[in-house]
Formats: structure tokens, sequence, C-alpha cells
């Protein structure tokens, strides 16, 4: 079992230079334009670095590895996979050799239990979802004021096809009892000490038996990296990226609610403060619930803030919610007094990225804001949400221009 360390920052840090000699690499190479709202000392101190097999990212920490991705690489709906985000909770991360791996699944709501191999799972039907993975925490940097967490600013997130297999035929070989009312995940990453609460999560039983949910084993077309999983990962389409544990090496079936750190203290958010639709009943408090479903959001990403554009230049970017479907994104250049439709671009899947552009007319300065809304009738805020783990901004986006 390796932990991640000296041999991978090395490797990181040559992958730095020999990227930054091509295109996009060589742009974001020259320097970080982070937002200015971001805390101060971590504008002063993120820099580009590159994880072996990934293209140089916005590095927040090395252990356990935190890295989000640049703004411009959102210019389209799928992310590619060697510039998508990493995300982990816990530093030793193995790696986990795809032909002798193993997936137990059982517990004491199954009615048997099995060992699958990778073999087993690829013998079962394969499907395939555009799904976004979005941290929980995606720009809690961005919160004034601020709160503990990780920092990250608009690139805690990421959009792929992702194919494997659905967990309810996982979960068909070995039959669930009745009384189940949660799933159990846990992946072969694990804490450095003993007194660290190993990484496991949950879901509740219908949201594991949803046509949606994959244990996946690729993604956009090739095996998972190791950084994203491999050899097989859980897929949560439309609900943050806490639920999609990696490396899996466990499911079990429970007939009451898991009580494990990561569940009855982690990731949860005020009772009633978010527009979720999807909840997860079994775990609530009468003060907090855990965090479930993403909220409705949109970046610009065509444009860096304080851009020198021409006149009818499109500024675009994406839009993307819990999987209800976006059915518009407006575009302001008044701060907000009138809005005007942006054209969508292609549709290839609820749980995706959705594009969207808008030509820009008119001479002089001009601050272009966004706002997305989706088939249900919900709207991103105008007005941060606040809570104390820094989740859920998807206040409008705006970026400032000059148009000449």
């Amino acid at each position: 079992m390796l932990q991640f360390n000296r041999r991978h920052l090395l490797g990181g840090t040559a992958a730095v230079g020999a990227a930054a000699a091509f295109g996009l690499d060589r742009a974001l190479a020259a320097g970080l334009d982070l937002p200015k709202a971001l805390p101060e000392g971590l504008r002063a101190n993120a820099i580009l670095d590159a994880l072996p097999g990934k293209k140089p990212l916005i590095k927040l920490s090395y252990r356990p590895p935190n890295y989000e991705t640049p703004i411009e690489y959102f210019r389209t709906a799928i992310t590619p996979t060697d510039a998508f985000f990493v995300r982990y909770h816990l530093s030793v991360i193995p790696e986990v050799d795809a032909k002798t791996w193993k997936l137990a699944v059982g517990g004491e709501g199954a009615n048997s239990e099995a060992t699958l191999s990778l073999d087993d799972l690829k013998a079962l039907p394969a499907v395939e979802i555009a799904a976004v993975n979005q941290c929980s925490g995606n720009r809690r940097g961005l919160f004034e004021p601020h709160v503990p967490g990780v920092e990250w600013g608009y690139g805690a997130m990421g959009c792929a096809r992702w194919k494997g297999v659905r967990l309810k035929d996982v979960l068909d070989k070995v039959g669930l009892k009745k009384e189940v009312v949660e799933v159990v995940f846990e992946g072969a990453d694990g804490p450095p000490i003993d007194k660290t609460p190993d990484f496991i999560k949950s879901i509740p039983v219908s949201r594991a038996l949803d046509e949606s949910t994959l244990i996946a084993y690729e993604m956009n077309g090739a095996p998972l990296l190791h950084w994203h999983g491999a050899p097989a990962r859980l897929i949560v389409p439309g609900w943050t990226g806490t639920y999609w544990m990696k490396h899996l090496t466990s499911i079990k079936a429970v007939t009451k609610p898991d009580t494990n750190f990561w569940m009855a203290a982690a990731y949860r958010v005020p009772l009633g403060r978010f527009p979720m639709v999807s909840r997860f009943v079994t775990q609530e408090t009468a003060v907090n619930t855990p965090i479930t479903e993403i909220m409705i959001n949109s970046l610009i990403t065509s444009h860096a803030d304080g851009a020198k554009v021409s006149e009818g230049t499109a500024v675009g970017g994406i839009a993307w919610d819990a999987g209800y479907g976006i059915s518009s994104v407006e575009v302001s250049t008044d701060g907000g007094k009138t809005w005007q439709q942006a054209a969508l671009g292609e549709d290839i899947g609820r749980y995706a990225f959705r594009t969207f552009s808008f030509p820009l007319k008119g001479k002089g300065a001009v601050t272009v804001m966004a706002r997305a809304s989706n088939a249900i009738g919900q709207t991103q805020t105008a007005k941060l949400l606040h809570n104390p783990a820094g989740y859920h901004h998807n206040v409008f986006h705006s970026v400032a221009l000059t148009v000449g």
C-alpha cells in the first residue's frame, strides 16, 4: 500500500514544466488569476502543480491531495479527465491493482453475501451517464465571512461520462430485506492515524436503487485513473461528491441509520435552509440534515474577470443542477436591472453541464452576470445563503469586461 508521497510531488513538479510548454497549459503556468474574494493567504500561496497523469491544477493541499480545476477548462460540457479536480479526505491512498481487486457486498440487511471482481462487474449490463461531480464545498473560499474547510474557488467540480453498472443490479446479487433503510460504502483509502475516522458514507436505500446510481469503472471512455477512484467508484448523479466513494471495497445494506462521523456529524446543512427536493430523512435531526442534491448554478467561463473584448463577442459558460434540467440562462449587463435570454448549447443529459452563450452589444466597461433556472422553477440566488460548513454557494457569477 502506498501513501501520497514525495515521489508524487516530484512527479508533479516535472509535469508542470512539461505541460507548460503547450497551449492552455502555457497560459495557465504564466500565472494564477484567482478570485479576489478568496482568502488572501490562499491567493498568495496557491500554485499550479500536476499530479502524475494530470495537467497542472490549482493545488490547495498535498496531503491529502486537493487540486481544483482552472476555470478555463469549463468551456465545454465535458471536463477533460486530466484536468478534472481531485479531492481526498484521507492521505493513505493505495494504488489498487484492478486484476486482484475485490468488492464485498452484503451487510445485515442483505439476504446473502457476494464478492465481485472487476470482470464480474463488467459482465453485468453496462450503463453510461454524463454527470457533474461537484464537491459539497465548491466555492467555500468565496464565503464572507470565511468559514473553515478547504478554501475552494470555482473549480472543485467537473462533468464526465461515467460508465459502469447500476448499483441496484449489484444489490440484486445478494437481495435486500424489507427492513433496509440505508446502503453503506467504504473505499480503500484510509486515515494516517488510528484516531482519524475512516471515510465511510451511506445513502438512502431508495437512492441506492435509483436507475442513475452506478458503480463506474470508466470515465470519459477510459478506465478510471487512480486519482478518480480506480478501479471502481460510486456515482450518485445529482448529489454532491461526498457520496461518490472512490476505490470501492465494501457495500453493506443496513436496517439502522449509519452513525459514523462522516454521516452523523459531517456534511450537514441547517434544516430548511436550502430548497432540497431530495432528502435523506433517516439521517435528519431537529436542527440539521445531510447535504444531498446539488443546487442550481452557472459559471461564466469564456473570459477572465478584467478582460478586454471586441463588440459582438459572445460570452458564455456552463449551467447545471441536480438533474431537473436547465430551462434557461439569463444574462445581465446592467447590474441585474434587466436580464436577457442566453442561447443554450446541446443537452447531453439532465445531470450534465449545459453550455450557454450571449453576444455582447455596445462598447465600454460592463459587468456581465449570469443566472440559471431549471424545469422545476428553481433559480440561483442573488444573496449567499450562509451556513457553517460553507456549502451550496450558488450566487450569480459575474465578470467585469471592457468592450471596445
